[in-house]
């Protein structure tokens, strides 16, 4: 895989990959991002495994990391993406986008129907990613900023409510 020339390495987020990905998000957030409303949401959850991804440099250097978490909406299952980062050095590259395609199409191998996001309504527009109305998720948060994707056609019909942990 290449982006711009330069190689890269897609993988599967392991166990020792955790502080390494953690340390990523820290840098392209602002401190205090775990107060945010969608971190309610993965406290003391385990992400969907298969679906957190990481891109290394040819140097082995990771340059981009996304994380999915299982969330409920009135019953309905959900992916929960995010969050997504990529290295200040790195941007611009269409590595998010690399990440946001590969884990959307293993998603959908796995059987999963709806993913949603917090996010700017334009930027995840390119990936099909739409407001979602009716699904409400902890505040404080911006009820413009709720996008859904569908993987599996009519997913997001009928499905309202509020967004909930999902329980072992």
């Amino acid at each position: 895989m290449s982006s711009e020339g330069a190689r890269l390495e897609l993988g599967q987020e392991q166990a020792d990959d955790w502080w390494e990905v953690e340390a990523l998000f820290d840098l392209c957030f602002a401190p205090g991002r775990e107060a945010l409303s969608s971190y309610r949401l993965r406290e003391d959850v385990k992400p969907v495994a298969t679906l957190c991804l990481w891109l290394r440099d040819e140097t082995g250097a990771l340059v981009a990391a996304i994380r999915y978490w299982p969330v409920c909406v009135a019953g309905a299952c959900a992916l929960l993406l995010g969050p997504v980062a990529v290295h200040p050095t790195r941007q611009g590259e269409g590595l998010a986008g690399i990440l946001i395609r590969e884990s959307l199409s293993r998603a959908r191998g796995a059987g999963w129907q709806r993913v949603m996001l917090v996010g700017d309504a334009p930027y995840y527009a390119r990936f099909g990613f739409a407001r979602l109305e009716g699904v409400i998720m902890p505040p404080p948060t911006n009820p413009e900023r709720v996008l859904g994707f569908e993987l599996v056609a009519g997913a997001w019909k009928g499905v309202r409510g509020t967004v909930t942990r999902c329980e072992d």
